[in-house]
């Protein structure tokens, strides 16, 4: 990794790779050592899907977490299932104590955005927010020319 940070110019600061627990529970004691090279060079970590693992709490403590996304199953049955609910309120608290941020993964309604408002949820991703889109769409928001070389008109 630092070989292709180094070749390529781009900082490390820009870079954040998303592991999910069953990655981490895989080759625990040599995957902290590896996490913390990482960190060493200024990547970001995440945690992606928290919950739907093996959700040990001592994977926020082992390792250098710089965000937690909770998994989008809890997000989809915060309607249906009280204990999801619970769990989400859960995993934001506990991610507000130990100060890093969190995003809720597949909002999709109003009623979800507005439930993770209301607890304070740092961050949400999801159709509600945008779909996917080719990446030249991207350039042309940003008023930059394509993939292609050419922004398209009209």
């Amino acid at each position: 990794m630092a070989d292709a940070l180094a070749l390529s110019g781009f900082p490390p600061k820009c870079l954040e790779l998303e592991l999910t627990e069953s990655a981490l529970i895989w080759n625990g004691p040599a995957s902290v050592k590896t996490l913390d090279q990482l960190k060493t060079l200024g990547i970001r970590l995440s945690v992606d899907d928290f919950g739907t693992g093996y959700s040990s709490l001592s994977y926020l403590q082992s390792f250098p977490f710089d965000k937690i996304k909770i998994d989008q199953t809890f997000i989809a049955n915060l309607k249906r299932s009280p204990q999801s609910a619970t769990i989400v309120r859960a995993v934001i608290g506990l991610a507000r104590g130990l100060d890093v941020p969190v995003v809720a993964e597949g909002v999709e309604t109003n009623d979800q955005r507005a439930f993770l408002t209301d607890e304070c949820c740092d961050n949400i991703q999801g159709y509600l927010i945008g779909r996917p889109r080719p990446i030249d769409d991207y350039a042309e928001l940003l008023g930059r020319p394509a993939a292609g070389g050419l922004a398209r008109t009209g």
